[in-house]
């Protein structure tokens, strides 16, 4: 196995970065930035909901399509696929391949106003509109760098699948690349996992953040709030059970979190609800405190649905049933760490020392933790520009110094390539 040590990732990156053909690209780039913002203000203005990125993988598609990307596909779950194959290899090859990727989808429903906005600022672009930055700004650089890389024509040791994915945000629990990393074509074959999300250039996450979500429902009769007193109250319950979990006890290290998001139930003021529903977040580098938690949160529901019905019980006649209560898993996003001699790693401190520049290595909760946690070399990076008001209605992206980000981006993609094939 080819190892990536400090001194032979330099010395690669700087003959990669060399080549006429890499210099094309960062050309095409250079001279680009007018498409790339038109681009990103056409995508914004596509809605794409949790479990609603349809439009926008069909938008992908056609974009694959013109930029000359081979195997162009979209699979069961919207996720499209795309490859810029090895220029020596045959089509049909099995060997292993880097993944480029970024996420479709943005946190606001279908309704959401978009109405992107396109300005200049300070010599850059600006584009303001609800998913400016989280993410189209990583889809349009994942595009400007396969349109690159095509038209100039740079000799991969590897091909790069490039992969526009659904199910990042909230709810989608990463489904789109848990669908991915599913197939069996592609089985033992990625090498290397680049994902793109939202801006910036000086830094990247290699160190999963694992989250638990889960929804609690607790059920009961219901009734009059007078004529059908003593009847047991799942709002009551929910109450006493999220309040003896918010008591649980969190380690400052490994770094831990408990949130109660939601709560709801009941129909009126003089009413006896029928049925509490609330929704909890558990967050944490480690597997361990996450699955204390999951236990916590097990036992203070069940403890509290037991007392609340021992009272009902107690009243004898008073009472029309009793409580039952359910807890379900809606979100499951696994705890990993890339390791600090990892390849990817390595490429990235040489292409970092090339282009005189620092990444700072962060903590976080992206796509990557799922090839992390598999133990893919892998990581999460800004695809350049700035931007802010991320996940409202006020948010922003400029493309300020995006060609910086993109050139390190294409270095490290092209280093993994090479390391890929010596595998």
């Amino acid at each position: 196995m080819a190892i990536f040590s400090r001194s032979t990732a330099f010395t690669r990156v700087t003959a990669i970065a060399a080549q006429r053909a890499v210099h094309a690209a960062f050309a095409w780039m250079h001279n680009n930035p007018k498409t790339l913002i038109d681009r990103q203000a056409e995508l914004v203005a596509i809605p794409a909901p949790p479990f609603g990125e349809e439009a926008r993988s069909n938008w992908l598609a056609a974009r694959f399509t013109e930029i000359g990307l081979t195997g162009i596909h979209t699979d069961a779950v919207c996720n499209v696929i795309g490859i810029i194959p090895a220029r020596h290899l045959p089509a049909d090859s099995t060997g292993p391949v880097v993944v480029l990727s970024a996420h479709l989808d943005t946190v606001f429903p279908a309704a959401t106003p978009l109405r992107p906005t396109l300005s200049r600022d300070n010599g850059a672009n600006r584009l303001a509109a609800p998913g400016a930055c989280d993410n189209a700004a990583g889809v349009i650089g994942m595009l400007a760098l396969a349109q690159a890389l095509v038209q100039s024509k740079v000799k991969l040791a590897a091909p790069i699948v490039v992969l526009g994915n659904v199910g990042e945000e909230g709810e989608g629990d990463l489904r789109g690349v848990r669908h991915f990393y599913e197939q069996p074509a592609l089985a033992g074959r990625i090498a290397a996992h680049i994902v793109l999300d939202g801006a910036g250039a000086d830094s990247a996450v290699t160190q999963a953040l694992g989250s638990l979500r889960f929804q609690v429902t607790i059920n009961g009769p219901g009734g009059h709030s007078f004529t059908d007193a003593g009847t047991p109250n799942p709002i009551a319950a929910m109450a006493s059970a999220l309040a003896t979990l918010a008591r649980t006890p969190l380690p400052e290290k490994p770094s831990t979190t408990l949130n109660l998001g939601t709560i709801r139930g009941g129909t009126s003021v003089n009413s006896i609800p029928e049925s509490a529903t609330a929704s909890v977040d558990f967050r944490s580098t480690s597997s361990d405190e996450l699955l204390r938690l999951e236990v916590a949160l097990h036992r203070a529901v069940e403890d509290a649905v037991d007392q609340t019905n021992a009272i009902a019980k107690h009243l004898g006649s008073r009472s029309r049933g009793s409580l039952t209560f359910a807890i379900k898993r809606i979100g499951d996003r696994p705890a990993a760490q890339l390791a600090n001699d990892s390849p990817i790693l390595e490429a990235l401190r040489a292409v970092d020392r090339h282009l005189g520049i620092q990444t700072d290595l962060r903590l976080g909760s992206t796509d990557a933790n799922i090839p992390i946690a598999l133990g893919i070399p892998a990581l999460s990076m800004g695809a350049g520009g700035d931007g802010g008001g991320a996940h409202t209605l006020a948010e922003w992206y400029s493309d300020k110094d995006r060609e910086t980000a993109l050139r390190r981006i294409l270095l490290l993609a092209v280093a993994m390539t090479e390391w890929a094939a010596e595998q």
